[in-house]
């Protein structure tokens, strides 16, 4: 099923679609040179993120997804298995996982979180969360079908 056009407002609808990192980067990464360079950040996330062997989920969010001509960055929520640990990565992989040197390293805002570190909520449900956009409305989100 491919992606749907935007509504009004220049997002995807509400709904968690997904889609694979090629059909993402089609969609998304190639309309104008900013679009370009944030692809290729996010292209570097993901690859960084599946060379630990524990990625198991990339939600993408924010005005990556949207008709937005010019997104200053990526934003993305790496679910990792529950066996990930922080401490086998490298130096620049352990970078993805805070967010202040995601930020500086890779132009990206970048969440993070183990299954098992949900308490209140389904993974379902804390993914969803991420279609609310700070004005409380609603809007679509991708995840990377792997």
């Amino acid at each position: 099923m491919p992606l749907p056009d935007f509504d009004s407002g220049g997002d995807l609808p509400e709904g968690v679609y997904q889609a694979s990192i090629d059909e993402i980067c089609a969609r998304f990464g190639q309309d104008t040179p900013q679009r370009q360079v944030v692809t290729a950040r996010l292209l570097r996330i993901y690859h960084l993120a599946e060379m630990t062997g524990k990625l198991d989920r990339v939600i993408i969010f924010g005005s990556y997804i949207t008709a937005k001509p010019d997104p200053n960055d990526v934003d993305v929520v790496l679910v990792m298995r529950d066996d990930f640990e922080l401490q086998a990565c490298d130096d620049t992989t352990r970078r993805l996982f805070d967010h202040t040197e995601a930020t500086e390293e890779f132009g990206a805002s970048i969440f993070w979180l183990r299954p098992s570190m949900l308490f209140l909520e389904t993974l379902e449900e804390f993914i969803e969360h991420w279609q609310i956009k700070r004005d409380l409305t609603r809007r679509g989100i991708v995840e990377i079908r792997r």
